[in-house]
């Protein structure tokens, strides 16, 4: 696991202006700049609580599939996948302001992979990063593998392998573990493009004997068998990380900051996931380039998902609100008591913001879920949807206003400015 505060360069930070030097906070109630960074660290813990939960019952759902391979199972574990996304997409909010979440997160959730690393993919328009010699590896049907000028032996695949195979060779589209793995283990390659329609991964893919399709299906099986436990391992960590009352933990090193610290991290995670990632990598990205190969969840067509729990994260983390899965809310200080403080029409604008930009993320949602012609993400990326266009543009402007609110915010409750906790990163 990662060392906490390790320096990682983020080549996906916001852009934000120096603001204000550090003074002294006043707060309505009982909010104040240490209970409301507290409560932070419990939506933190509770967040990953959750994913962990949703994740163990992912691994239950995969365990039921490979004993027994057939459409039902198939699709349970898809479910699961899908239910497992809910909780942590709500938790990149604690990315970019946090080091021990930003240089971990890339073993759960790293994207775009090439995912004929990993298995057959078809000979027909696979799209790769151009010169990466794990393109084309195989994992699944080698117990060898040549990457970065180098054979690994692949014959065991474990958890550990699996870690030590993500993003080889330098590249970031090797991508060997996480969410995106087991999501293209679970459904296989979209080839539909920017027609409708998903991957379509027969389960015959796991059976064995006569019945396996594709070839492999033990190793295919022990593939996803190895990442859905390495996932949990990793989710576990990230909870523990969290916990309360622990000497030794992060929860334990952020609390032993100034509160005006906490805020920077609290903000400067808000602001990078709502523009820099979200609004930027995400969807921005994807749109102009007309890159079905930028869609998030690609393999399931679950990005409307991926994008509207990212946009509820950040929600989250001003309201001081997370509702669980199991329908349960845990509510306490906020930023928002905060910024009502100090400037209650800005709080007013901001919190109308995010409910504004959450209006245009369930947008996305509805054209995606639709009963009569439901338009995926990648459909509405398509060159010359231009309602597709629009439902995507208006998200990305939703977003990108409610970060200059942020960066107000940010100012009002006298941080200094909002930059990684990388010191050799300043933005």
């Amino acid at each position: 696991m990662p060392t906490l505060f390790a320096p990682r360069p983020l080549h996906r930070a916001i852009v934000l202006s120096a603001l204000f030097p550090v003074t002294a906070m006043a707060a309505e109630g009982d909010a104040t700049a240490e209970n409301v960074v507290d409560h932070y660290a419990d939506l933190a813990h509770v967040n990953y609580q959750d994913a962990l939960g949703a994740a163990r019952t992912l691994d239950e759902r995969i365990d039921a599939l490979l004993a027994e391979p057939n459409a039902d199972t198939l699709a349970a574990a898809r479910q699961a996948w899908l239910e497992a996304r809910i909780p942590y997409q709500q938790s990149e909010v604690f990315r970019f302001g946090n080091a021990v979440v930003d240089d971990w997160e890339g073993q759960l959730n790293a994207w775009p992979l090439d995912e004929g690393m990993i298995d057959y993919v078809a000979d027909d328009g696979y799209q790769h990063e151009l010169g990466n010699a794990g393109a084309t590896a195989n994992i699944i049907a080698n117990e060898r593998i040549q990457v970065g000028g180098k054979t690994v032996d692949v014959s065991e695949l474990t958890p550990e392998l699996l870690a030590d195979l993500n993003e080889i060779g330098g590249s970031e589209a090797n991508v060997a573990t996480g969410y995106h793995a087991i999501e293209f283990l679970l459904w296989g390659q979209d080839l539909h493009g920017f027609e409708s329609g998903n991957g379509e991964r027969p389960a015959s893919d796991f059976m064995t004997g006569d019945a396996c399709t594709h070839g492999h299906c033990d190793r295919r099986g022990a593939y996803l068998d190895a990442a859905s436990d390495l996932l949990i391992d990793d989710l576990e960590w990230m909870v523990a990380q969290w916990a309360p009352g622990q000497d030794d933990n992060y929860r334990q090193a952020l609390l032993g900051e100034s509160p005006e610290e906490g805020l920077r991290r609290m903000l400067f995670g808000m602001g990078s996931l709502s523009l820099g990632e979200l609004a930027g990598e995400r969807m921005k990205v994807a749109l102009e380039a007309n890159s079905v190969e930028d869609e998030h969840d690609c393999f399931s067509d679950n990005t409307h998902n991926s994008h509207y729990y990212n946009g509820k994260g950040i929600q989250n983390v001003y309201t001081g609100t997370y509702r669980s899965l199991d329908g349960s809310t845990l509510e306490g200080p906020s930023l928002s008591d905060l910024v009502a403080a100090e400037n209650s029409k800005l709080d007013d604008i901001l919190t109308e913001q995010l409910a504004g930009s959450m209006a245009e993320l369930e947008a996305l949602k509805q054209a995606a879920e639709a009963d009569q012609d439901p338009m995926a993400f990648d459909m509405m990326i398509a060159p010359g949807n231009e309602r597709g266009s629009k439902l995507v543009n208006n998200a990305i402007l939703a977003l990108v206003t409610q970060t200059g609110s942020i960066e107000k915010a940010a100012g009002e409750l006298g941080v200094a400015s909002l930059q990684s906790d990388d010191a050799g990163h300043t933005f």
